[in-house]
């Protein structure tokens, strides 16, 4: 998910050949806040459902969050945090840097989770959980999101700017990003349906519609109106990922691709006469098959080397460290 506004940056996320760092020894639950904090759930979806409603791609960048959270050093809320003088954290690299958004959603989240259960929720699980709220406000599928994270207390800019597949990579690429988060190829695909909503700024495609061959040709001239060739005042132009509902999680995308009307470079890769253009296709046809299996890569995105137990901290605040 990287480009711009929402989600818009290569797929989210060969067979696993390693196992994912810090999976099994995860000790996330699904109930892990049963006790200490029962109405998270409840504090949590209406202030999502309220925020996609007054601004609707909102749902877009918050899941784009959590995909470049837990992208680099594991899903520990790094993120979040915000640059000091004597600190520089990953809002600011190539990925994120006037990119990212929502962090005053998790923001208005943490405050209201806070006047409820004070030091119990982290940053890292509201976002997890709001994630997973945006995707079923959006019609997508439901399930239960494995908790138990801690706040990472440091972030990490140079992967920020390494481990985030951009919107220009090639499927090796893409394939050996996702590989090396312990996330197969199947995995990859279904996440990069993460992009049937949202929008990608000029910049991220600017390329693909006009360098390109792997593209419909009235579809790039569609494109290209909105995002000149030459580098300059347009660039942050925005364009959906999903030229036929951008609004509503379905499997809208992946019928883009196999019309070669995928707007970003890293998107087309999938369907390319390549080995993934069978999966592109199954999901084209099935939302059943793409909604289970982008739930199960969600889970497994979900258990990159989380912090738990006494590591890292429960941040009072997102945007820094107690």
């Amino acid at each position: 998910m990287t480009s711009s506004s929402s989600m818009a940056s290569a797929p989210l996320f060969l067979a696993v050949l390693l196992l994912p760092l810090g999976t099994s020894l995860a000790q996330l639950s699904t109930d892990f806040y049963s006790s200490s904090c029962p109405n998270v759930f409840d504090i949590i979806k209406p202030v999502v459902k309220s925020a996609i409603s007054a601004e609707r791609r909102i749902g877009a960048s918050i899941l784009r969050l959590f995909f470049h959270d837990c992208f680099v050093n594991g899903c520990d809320g790094s993120i979040l945090l915000d640059d000091t003088p004597n600190f520089r954290g990953e809002k600011t690299a190539a990925p994120n840097n006037n990119s990212v958004r929502g962090f005053n959603i998790i923001d208005k989240i943490k405050t209201q989770v806070e006047k409820a259960c004070p030091g119990v929720v982290s940053c890292a699980d509201i976002l997890a959980i709001a994630a997973r709220d945006s995707v079923v406000i959006l019609g997508g599928p439901d399930w239960n999101v494995k908790l138990g994270r801690r706040d990472s207390r440091t972030a990490n800019f140079s992967a920020a700017n390494t481990d985030i597949p951009p919107p220009t990579s090639n499927l090796s690429r893409l394939i050996a990003n996702f590989s090396s988060q312990g996330l197969s190829v199947k995995d990859m695909v279904a996440l990069s349906g993460g992009h049937t909503i949202g929008k990608a700024r000029c910049t991220s495609f600017r390329g693909h519609i006009y360098n390109d061959t792997n593209i419909n040709f009235r579809f790039a001239k569609t494109r290209q109106a909105n995002c000149p060739r030459r580098v300059g005042s347009q660039d942050r132009n925005l364009a959906p990922l999903d030229q036929r509902s951008e609004r509503v999680f379905n499997n809208d995308y992946f019928k883009n691709l196999v019309e070669h009307k995928g707007l970003l470079h890293s998107d087309q890769e999938l369907f390319n006469n390549v080995p993934t253009d069978s999966r592109v296709q199954k999901y084209a046809t099935s939302t059943t098959a793409f909604f289970a299996d982008f739930v199960t890569g969600m889970i497994k995105m979900g258990d990159i080397k989380p912090l738990t137990a006494s590591n890292g901290e429960i941040r009072n605040n997102c945007r820094k460290v107690n």
